[in-house]
């Protein structure tokens, strides 16, 4: 039956509306980043006096705040940028590989074991990290957890909440006759799992991996916490102590290393965004 045109008529207002709405939100949200931008080209005297004017010829000065902020200090800023990837891709590589296996076995084994684990890691969502954070420092001093090498464990203790829950919904979607066949062809339970299970979790996998990507590359709190300053700095810290002499802070720098900082995220998130949708409601709704 073919719609009155009243009723398209008011669709269309409403996806009128809907469009406009979500335009605005869109430029509240991208303009922070603009500011960003347009301040990491000014002279750092008119950061502060004028930021949100568009940089003219007394104000720009090109590429001299990224120059600056990269060779501020005797931290150099491509050592915490290896710092950074290097905590970034193995925590997230961990978190992937071990919550995985986890949310398989608590799926398919079904024991009061597995439901105790599985409850526990969703409790861990909602317990907030300023409850443990004045004891995190001491705890892992003591178990050696203070280096860029291990505190991807740590990141896999906080990390693994979310990706169990997703995991496990997505597994429950998973038929059980798969794996059975696998089995009878031969297939233990690591290889049924490598083979068979791990490659049907792919969105997941996917949708999991930026979340966690874009949670340990922006993280300053945790590092902060655990990390010797002195030796070890990640990107959020190095920004954080661009400070010259009476703890005057050069903004210019600052934003340009800021934006650094950000633009590796934003590429990746625009890059994969297709798949987070897809991964969420493939592991949070089945099951």
């Amino acid at each position: 039956m073919a719609k009155k045109p009243a009723t398209i008529q008011g669709e269309k207002r409403v996806k009128t509306i809907l469009t406009v709405v979500f335009a605005v939100v869109a430029v509240v949200y991208l303009l922070p980043i603009f500011l960003v931008l347009m301040n990491s080209f000014k002279a750092n005297a008119y950061v502060n006096t004028e930021t949100f004017a568009m940089p003219n010829e007394e104000s720009f000065v090109g590429f001299d705040n990224y120059v600056k902020g990269m060779t501020f200090g005797n931290y150099p800023f491509a050592k915490s940028v290896g710092y950074s990837l290097f905590i970034t891709i193995v925590s997230s590589a961990l978190i992937l590989v071990c919550t995985s296996m986890a949310a398989w076995y608590i799926a398919r084994v079904g024991s009061t074991f597995s439901k105790i684990v599985y409850y526990l890691c969703v409790f861990s969502m909602v317990v907030p990290f300023q409850m443990v954070m004045f004891t995190l420092p001491k705890t892992a001093d003591t178990l050696h957890l203070n280096t860029p090498w291990t505190i991807p464990i740590i990141y896999l203790g906080f990390g693994a909440g979310l990706a169990v829950f997703m995991f496990s919904g997505f597994v429950k979607s998973i038929p059980l006759s798969i794996e059975e066949a696998a089995a009878i062809d031969g297939c233990g339970p690591i290889k049924t799992f490598f083979n068979v299970v791990l490659p049907m979790m792919k969105p997941t996998m996917i949708s999991v991996g930026v979340l966690e990507i874009m949670w340990v590359w922006n993280d300053y709190l945790l590092p902060y916490l655990v990390l010797d300053r002195k030796k070890y700095m990640t990107i959020p810290i190095h920004i954080q102590y661009l400070k010259g002499s009476y703890g005057s802070v050069d903004m210019g720098a600052t934003m340009a290393l800021i934006l650094l900082s950000i633009a590796p995220v934003i590429v990746f998130y625009l890059t994969c965004q297709k798949y987070i949708i897809k991964g969420v409601a493939a592991g949070a709704v089945k099951g």
